[in-house]
């Protein structure tokens, strides 16, 4: 069999969609949705992530401010931007990017974020309002998209084998949350690179999610014939053939593995594309919330 592509490209323009007519209805009602991305450093790959955030929000009519300092800036000088933007009436989200240089405590740097501010969905208040469904706060925007990418395309989850590779708090966790939570109703096992027998754990899953960051771990022979399968990974593996010496893949191998899945995103594509349309969608909700 060959599994039927989940386009990501496609489900997170249909999201941008509905998030263009949710700003138009929030400013006929006075209010702007505002998005503060603040960048520490210039790794090129977070340049590219943020400027991208920053267009998209032009994009939907969304204001956005984009803050960028030195990689030698200290915590509390971060710190002190976010106490700016947590009192800013015009800025409704704050996205510290990630990974910042090696003296900024991130963790930190996350709780020091109104959670009622907090995009990412990474505040521990935010945390725990998944845990309790309490639905008022944000979910991390990655597993956010993966699981409406299993809603747009149908697949089923109600009483079905779930199996998340990957135990991050950006991903794994929050994702295993979802896919336990009310309305998904799945059965889930969270496994990673250390789990015994991974292959075997992976096999028993009807929707399989890889997010463990590592090139092309899930084989053909790790995948349920019909499985669904999200591939969450990014990856940058050298490659001379290529014409930037390199590929990017994620931690699926996708052509042997679209041989037996039923569904699969591909990479790029798939899940990336979604992550900055959910960012958007949580953006809005702040907005509604703060007014």
């Amino acid at each position: 069999m060959s599994a039927e592509i989940i386009d990501g490209k496609k489900v997170a323009e249909d999201v941008l969609e509905e998030c263009r007519q949710e700003v138009k209805e929030l400013k006929e009602g006075g209010v702007v949705p505002g998005l503060a991305v603040v960048l520490v450093g210039e790794d090129p790959a977070s340049q590219v992530y943020v400027n991208s955030k920053v267009k998209k929000c032009g994009e939907l009519g969304i204001y956005s401010e984009k803050i960028v300092l030195s990689k030698e800036a200290s915590q509390e000088e971060v710190l002190d931007v976010v106490e700016r933007l947590n009192g800013d009436s015009k800025i409704h989200g704050i996205l510290v990017q990630s990974p910042p240089p090696p003296q900024i405590d991130e963790e930190a740097i996350v709780r020091a974020i109104d959670p009622r501010k907090d995009v990412d969905g990474f505040h521990p208040e935010n945390v725990a309002k998944l845990a309790l469904e309490d639905g008022s706060g944000f979910v991390p925007c990655t597993p956010a998209g993966c699981l409406r990418l299993l809603q747009a395309s149908g697949v089923e989850t109600k009483g079905k084998e779930a199996v998340v590779v990957g135990r991050s708090m950006i991903v794994g966790k929050p994702m295993a949350l979802l896919l336990v939570g009310r309305g998904v109703d799945a059965t889930v096992t969270v496994a990673h690179s250390r789990t015994s027998d991974l292959a075997e754990v992976c096999r028993r899953a009807d929707v399989l999610v890889a997010a463990v960051g590592i090139p092309e771990l899930i084989k053909r022979d790790f995948v349920k014939e019909g499985a669904a399968v999200i591939d969450v990974g990014i990856n940058r593996v050298d490659d001379p053939s290529a014409k930037r010496g390199y590929r990017l893949c994620g931690d699926v191998a996708y052509d042997e593995v679209s041989e037996v899945a039923g569904s699969i995103t591909p990479v790029p594509g798939g899940v990336g594309p979604m992550t900055i349309a959910m960012l958007m969608k949580n953006t809005i909700k702040a907005a509604r919330q703060i007014g």
